[in-house]
């Protein structure tokens, strides 16, 4: 029987210190299988963004086990964890945080680069044209629109084939229609390639495409709720 991709067993995580220290994550557990897409969803605050944080070993726990495609987290240094998650983890974010003074090929060239590969450019072109980008490839952030900022930072995520896509609210800079566009693009890729994709979300409906939805609310997972339906006719 396959690991799972994700496991989390009783993570908390406390941030800040003194009085102004905030307890974020409070004995969260949670299992991903290959493949499965699942929905973080709650109220603003509610600890959604900083569990995505976790799962991308950019945070990390003060108790509990974070093991992600079978490697332990917890123990292993702050340029360990870098490395695996260059190799392993894809991220996009709502403000796509591209480089501004790079073109679209040279942003999604930097983590083939940073992970040694030879012919990083040649596989960053290749991204770009699966997410619809074959002739931006030498524009420049500013000379994109706002969707097509956002394809180049999934084609950035997706260039390494990590195992997980995790993506922080990636529709909520976009208009409704080119929100969804970039939707079906996610949940494209995370099909053709196997992935596990886990997003936040305020839009129910982005939520209901995913075959899980895992509901948070001051720091900890309220409910697990199935929509596998809704899911396979993503």
């Amino acid at each position: 029987m396959t690991e799972p991709v994700i496991q989390l067993d009783q993570v908390s995580l406390t941030l800040g210190q003194g009085a102004s220290s905030v307890h974020v994550l409070k004995g969260i557990s949670l299992t991903a299988e290959y493949g499965e897409t699942i929905g973080i969803v709650g109220p603003s605050g509610s600890g959604k963004s900083t569990l995505l944080m976790v799962l991308a070993g950019l945070e990390r726990v003060d108790s509990g086990t974070v093991r992600i495609a079978g490697n332990l987290l917890n123990d292993r240094s702050e340029d360990e964890v870098a490395a695996f998650r260059g190799r392993n983890v894809g991220i996009v974010f709502q403000s796509f945080h591209l480089i501004p003074n790079m073109t679209a090929l040279e942003n999604v060239a930097v983590p083939l680069e940073l992970a040694g590969k030879a012919d990083a450019f040649a596989a960053a072109e290749r991204e770009l044209a699966a997410v619809g980008l074959a002739d931006r490839v030498t524009h420049y952030p500013s000379e994109l629109s706002g969707g097509e900022q956002q394809r180049v930072a999934i084609a950035r995520a997706l260039a390494p084939s990590p195992k997980i896509l995790i993506a922080d609210e990636p529709t909520g800079n976009l208009d409704q229609s080119t929100g969804r566009q970039i939707a079906d693009l996610l949940f494209a890729k995370a099909r053709e390639r196997t992935m596990t994709l886990v997003l936040v979300t305020h839009d129910p409906t982005l939520a209901d495409r995913c075959s899980r939805q895992v509901a948070m609310r001051s720091g900890r997972i309220e409910a697990g709720v199935s929509s596998p339906s809704l899911a396979a006719s993503a």
